[in-house]
């Protein structure tokens, strides 16, 4: 499956990427949200090159003793898997019950999420539907929310997969708040992690995509690296 990436960027990002990426030696792990194609996952991510992933669930809608037959009919030696959920503020303690993993799709909870210190990783802040300022983009993420994340060891996300299937002003809206999120995350020294959290196992891509890819958004090379190995 060979995909052109760069043709998925909108025309302003569409440049050549300059960064030697062939160096990164890395064990990339994604965070993904299965809908009864798990199987497809694991064989397209052994293709690619990723070494586990990262099966994350809706807590409210799942059934444990169903996830738990399924995800041991999955063990491989292709590739490390390990399940975890998507959760509220409501249901972190339950769900913390079930999974060393939570995560959290950012939405009004976001500095409650953060300050319960439970969470592992929050994403999606780039998504929002507020519009932009004259100055200022209207990234969803704020130095609070990084002071926060910082203190409490929570990770900010970022969905490559975000940037997909979208008209060109809207991918390059989200790529515009990602670099305003990446400053920040670096600013407040927050820890990140980079994945595509898709439904959809075709918006799986390759390491030294998404390595090449953020560095044009700002990103160093080591915290790319961290961010693509990130580990809990």
């Amino acid at each position: 499956m060979d995909i052109n990436f760069t043709k998925e960027m909108p025309p302003l990002f569409r440049m050549e990427i300059i960064i030697n990426t062939d160096k990164i030696q890395m064990k990339m792990r994604d965070f993904v949200l299965p809908d009864n194609n798990e199987a497809e996952f694991i064989e397209i991510a052994s293709r690619l090159n990723i070494k586990k992933l990262f099966f994350l669930y809706d807590f409210n809608s799942c059934d444990m003793d169903k996830l738990q037959k399924k995800t041991e009919s999955l063990e491989n030696k292709k590739i490390s898997i390990e399940a975890g959920f998507i959760v509220s503020h409501k249901n972190i303690d339950k769900a913390l019950k079930h999974s060393r993993l939570v995560v959290a799709k950012s939405s009004d909870s976001d500095r409650i999420l953060v300050e319960s210190k439970k969470i592992s990783i929050i994403y999606g802040f780039e998504e929002s539907h507020r519009k932009d300022y004259m100055h200022q983009r209207a990234s969803g993420l704020n130095h609070i929310i990084c002071e926060l994340a910082g203190k409490n060891n929570v990770a900010v996300g970022f969905s490559y997969s975000s940037l997909f299937n979208k008209k060109p002003e809207t991918s390059s809206l989200i790529m515009g708040r990602m670099m305003q999120n990446i400053a920040l995350c670096r600013k407040y020294k927050v820890k990140t992690a980079i994945a595509s959290f898709a439904p959809s196992p075709y918006e799986l891509r390759a390491p030294h995509d998404i390595a090449s890819m953020f560095a044009v958004l700002g990103m160093d090379r080591k915290k790319v690296k961290e961010s693509l190995t990130f580990s809990l």
